[in-house]
């Protein structure tokens, strides 16, 4: 059997063609969703700008909601929020 060098196996866990993370649809994996309190937020849209995959947009309300294709549950939404309108919660799965 002949093994393949080094430099010829291809990278794992790497995007390496820029713009094609919109094509991984990771939501399947996530543990905790965000939950939006739509009584807290004052619509700042922070959550979305500090949201590492992009995947949180402003809904025709002025609402911003995370699309739970692309989200990881990572978080850092929740906790940028200043008026603590969103909330990390287990999915039900």
């Amino acid at each position: 059997m002949i093994y393949p060098a080094w430099k010829s196996l291809a990278i794992g866990a790497a995007i390496t063609t820029p713009g094609n993370a919109s094509e991984l649809k990771t939501g399947d994996w996530r543990t905790e969703l965000p939950i939006l309190d739509e009584e807290k937020c004052v619509k700042c849209g922070l959550c979305a700008i500090y949201c590492p995959e992009f995947c949180i947009h402003q809904d025709e309300d002025g609402f911003f909601r995370a699309d739970l294709y692309y989200c990881k549950g990572c978080g850092i939404c929740a906790n940028e929020c200043p008026k603590k309108a969103l909330t990390m919660e287990l999915e039900e799965k």
